[in-house]
């Protein structure tokens, strides 16, 4: 039996099988700085970022993208020292619109077809965030990165990366973070700290594990989105998850 055209790429090669066709990947704003502080962009590692990204998109991957905005401005703490909580978040929202750019820039100087699709509109520099329009991006291969988070005040961006995720019928949340998984206390503060492999939405909300608020867990919940907490800092992580391997810690 000759094998499956989608098994060969066009030169003849075989692909790889693939565990996940499409993913909604999120990073924080703080994994952009790398080493550097005060909210600077590392150059370093959104090359590595971008390469991994990559990477997993040209083995067929339809990739979605959510970025916080922390490492620029953060909603909370500026709202825990007098500010309106709706001016600062909308400050916050703005920030994830600044990370968005810088990756997409990233992206495309390797040679990948990107939109950034913003909550709030701002023609000038992205799509305005169309449920349609943002799958049809993805059935074409480019990679869409979510700006702006939901668009309203009192949301963080991991529910924002929860609401694309269902949005777009993901399969999974890949969280990518300077860690590699869920452990039951600080790993960085204590050496004791215990990994976890697997664990349930409700562990989660139970237990008070950080890996993403309330509101996130419970709507990846109601829609059955797994999600897989993962260190991208080691690289090649991505593309070793696209193929299976077990890797971080699995909340599902």
């Amino acid at each position: 039996m000759s094998p499956s055209p989608k098994a060969i790429s066009p030169d003849g090669d075989k692909k790889p099988n693939i565990k996940f066709k499409r993913i909604l990947l999120k990073l924080s704003g703080e994994v952009l700085m790398g080493d550097k502080t005060g909210g600077a962009l590392d150059d370093e590692t959104l090359e590595a970022i971008a390469s991994q990204v990559v990477e997993i998109a040209d083995l067929g991957v339809e990739v979605g993208i959510v970025i916080g905005g922390g490492n620029i401005f953060r909603g909370l703490q500026a709202a825990a020292g007098g500010m309106d909580r709706v001016s600062a978040d909308y400050m916050g929202m703005l920030a994830t619109v600044i990370n968005s750019l810088a990756l997409q820039e990233y992206l495309e100087k390797r040679g990948k077809y990107t939109r950034v699709m913003s909550a709030i509109e701002m023609a000038e520099i992205a799509e305005a965030f169309i449920r349609r329009r943002a799958l049809r991006h993805l059935e074409k291969g480019r990679i869409v990165i979510f700006a702006g988070g939901t668009g309203n005040p009192y949301f963080t961006t991991d529910t924002a990366a929860s609401l694309r995720a269902s949005e777009i019928n993901a399969e999974i949340i890949l969280k990518g973070t300077k860690v590699d998984g869920i452990y039951d206390s600080d790993p960085v503060t204590n050496n004791a700290a215990v990994k976890y492999e697997k664990v349930t939405y409700l562990d989660v909300l139970n237990k008070g594990l950080k890996v993403m608020d309330a509101t996130a867990i419970s709507l990846c919940m109601d829609n059955k989105i797994p999600i897989l907490v993962f260190n991208l800092y080691d690289k090649g992580n991505l593309k070793r998850i696209i193929l299976g391997d077990k890797i971080g810690t699995l909340v599902s």
